[in-house]
């Protein structure tokens, strides 16, 4: 497709976490995206708390980790798993055995800040209405008449996502039969008389909880809805009192919400990732109940293993069916979320049969291997993609190692794939510009490994000719043919 005429190679419709890290990760690997977001400005509330070990490694791997540690707290608890075990692993496979407490206003800030510096634009107060697309790219109709052209454009805009809907993806699933509903707000009572509540009203009903926020005397405050409103109608402040007097036997003197909303447990999985030009990610692709706070991770993942694949898409050095990699691979990942975080209701419901079964899951939680287990989903460094046959590192992403030059995650951070030689022989010679040469690597314990730019591993051995066939499976054909 020629220039004229285009105002983006990427559209991407939505200006949250995924859309962000989206934008980011196309410009590293030379793409030229614009951000849609609907909202004038950033809301301000968080829904998400939290960074997983995943996502974390991300940051790291792209430098703006020490952005984040600085806005946010490290924490090793149990019980992230349906409030399940009472200590966080010690014998996690990373660098970084935490989870980061960040709100998701933080986080966004923070995504903005890089997207922008990388040099993305993102334009707010632009919704999208309409979106035709032909074999060479997508029209996208705005709310104010616009019209905007691009070779292609992703959806990142949410449960509710219009461009699924436009493009005609279907998103079959499960409805809500739990609601629970979610504020900021102040509290009328010193924060001492409300932690015995808590406990005692926790031990039974983990749906509830409050917690300070650390500004203006905010506290997140959650308590399950009566019934399923289904509907996106915010509560009232009164309606949020009677749930915590019903729940607490008191409503702790609630007041003055900045604000008020509803989630409910619904799981739906879009039936494909991809429609023509036209793909999704994060929210827009998956919804599922909140349990172990693996949403906004979920999307965040999403956007770093399709960012640069469909930057070399747009560049035409993607080798065939490389893109087609990502709904392959990803999808697979949210069903799983899916399944764990439906795993997540019924061990917090209160009917005999699924206290039964908690009470016997909690048993087995006091198994250390199964406790790591039950941690490497929920911070999702347990996933493998299917990069081949052979050895167990295959299609697994890397932790954090000493290189010969610095640790492998500041490797990283140009966005290109990296070789990890301990032979010295070895080449990536015609792949230079995608593939980056990092001798002497003090780990994994194997001659060499060959890294996509998203950090997972897709090739270990010595064979030069095996290399080569890996080299052009992932990175496409050598400079000069």
């Amino acid at each position: 497709m020629s220039d004229a005429g285009i105002d983006a190679d990427v559209l991407v419709v939505g200006g949250g976490p995924t859309g962000l890290m989206l934008a980011a990760e196309l410009r590293l690997g030379g793409a030229r995206p614009l951000v849609l977001e609907r909202d004038a400005a950033p809301s301000g509330h968080s829904r998400a708390l939290g960074l997983h070990v995943r996502s974390i490694e991300v940051m790291d791997q792209r430098g703006l980790l020490d952005r984040f540690l600085a806005r946010g707290k490290r924490h090793r608890v149990g019980g992230f798993f349906a409030g399940l075990g009472t200590h966080w692993p010690e014998d996690l496979d990373t660098a970084h055995s935490y989870v980061l407490g960040i709100p998701q206003n933080v986080t966004e800030e923070l995504l903005e800040e890089h997207a922008r510096e990388t040099g993305a634009e993102i334009r707010r107060g632009t919704g999208l209405t309409g979106l035709v697309q032909d074999a060479e790219g997508v029209t996208a109709e705005l709310a104010d008449g616009t019209r905007l052209r691009a070779r292609w454009l992703v959806g990142c805009d949410g449960g509710r996502s219009t461009v699924r809907a436009l493009a005609g993806i279907g998103f079959p699933g499960e409805p809500a039969r739990h609601e629970t509903l979610i504020a900021e707000a102040r509290i009328g009572v010193p924060w001492e008389e409300v932690v015995p509540v808590m406990a005692e009203v926790r031990r039974t009903q983990l749906r509830f909880g409050l917690m300070p926020l650390g500004e203006d005397g905010l506290h997140r405050v959650i308590v399950p809805a009566a019934g399923v409103a289904g509907d996106r109608t915010p509560p009232t402040l009164e309606e949020l009192r009677e749930r915590l007097r019903a729940v607490a036997g008191t409503d702790f003197g609630v007041h003055a919400p900045r604000w008020l909303s509803r989630f409910g447990d619904a799981t739906r999985l879009a039936e494909t990732y991809r429609a023509g030009r036209v793909l999704l990610a994060g929210d827009a692709a998956h919804i599922h109940p909140p349990t172990g706070g693996q949403g906004l991770n979920l999307g965040i993942q999403d956007a770093f293993n399709l960012g640069w694949k469909l930057a070399a898409e747009v560049a035409g050095r993607a080798p065939e069916g490389l893109l087609d990699t990502y709904g392959s691979e990803r999808r697979p990942v949210a069903e799983a979320v899916l399944d764990n975080t439906r795993a997540q209701m019924e061990l917090l419901s209160l009917e005999p049969g699924a206290r039964a079964v908690r009470r016997l899951m909690a048993e087995l939680v006091g198994f250390e291997e199964v406790n790591t287990y039950l941690i490497e989903k929920i911070t999702a460094i347990g996933v493998r993609y299917d990069c081949g046959e052979g050895h167990p590192l295959l299609g697994r992403r890397l932790r954090d190692v000493p290189v010969k030059e610095g640790r492998l995650y500041e490797r990283a951070r140009t966005g290109r794939g990296l070789l990890l030689d301990r032979t010295g022989t070895l080449s990536a010679a015609g792949w230079e510009d995608r593939v980056e040469p990092v001798a002497g690597a003090a780990g994994p314990d194997v001659p060499a490994a060959l890294l996509r730019p998203d950090g997972h591993v897709v090739w270990v051995g010595e064979d030069p000719a095996e290399l080569r066939d890996r080299l052009e499976r992932w990175f496409g054909a050598p400079s000069g043919g």
